[in-house]
């Protein structure tokens, strides 16, 4: 079943990884699972392995998307993930750019972008266990809200943490 096209044409599906007993073997042998859902549960997912990044987004955009001072996203490739119940839909907040969520309860789940083919961002907010993978930096701290800081001594980037990027700072700027 089909759930999403992602924008470099990347099929997302509930079988991606397998069957269920495919995936408790995954598990088993020791790789590490991780899985999310939404508020009412009627979207869940999994990926296996290390997510490649996990940063708070300060940019205009993903402050929108939900409705909040900060976004947090967890990046992982198309191939680790795998959607396990449910179908979102999404709103294409921008050219190439889709923002996914559930259509019952309306919790913000993924972020695709063709400026990241490969790749899926869920929302740290829909991990079953946030614990598991705590924030790495801060990411378009140039958009910044002023009245909002984040008192951790993380690197901030004035825009991606990618291609090599310098980070700004370390930690709040008080």
């Amino acid at each position: 079943m089909k759930l999403w096209l992602e924008p470099q044409g990347f099929a997302m599906t509930t079988n991606a990884k397998g069957s269920a007993a495919a995936r408790g073997a995954t598990a088993a042998k020791g790789k590490i699972v991780t899985r999310g859902h939404c508020q009412c549960r009627g979207i869940e997912y999994e990926f296996t392995g290390e997510p490649k990044w996990v940063m708070h987004c300060h940019c205009e955009s993903c402050r929108r998307a939900v409705s909040s001072p900060v976004a947090t996203y967890v990046g992982v490739l198309l191939e680790q993930f795998s959607y396990l119940k449910g179908e979102p839909t999404y709103y294409e907040s921008s050219p190439g750019v889709k923002r996914y969520f559930c259509t019952v309860c309306g919790s913000p789940m993924a972020y695709a972008g063709a400026q990241w083919p490969g790749e899926v961002h869920l929302f740290h907010g829909t991990l079953a266990n946030p614990e598991q993978w705590p924030p790495t930096g801060h990411a378009h701290v140039a958009e910044q809200v002023t009245w909002f800081e984040v008192s951790d001594h993380l690197p901030r980037y004035a825009a991606t943490a990618g291609k090599g990027a310098k980070p700004m700072r370390k930690g709040p700027k008080h």
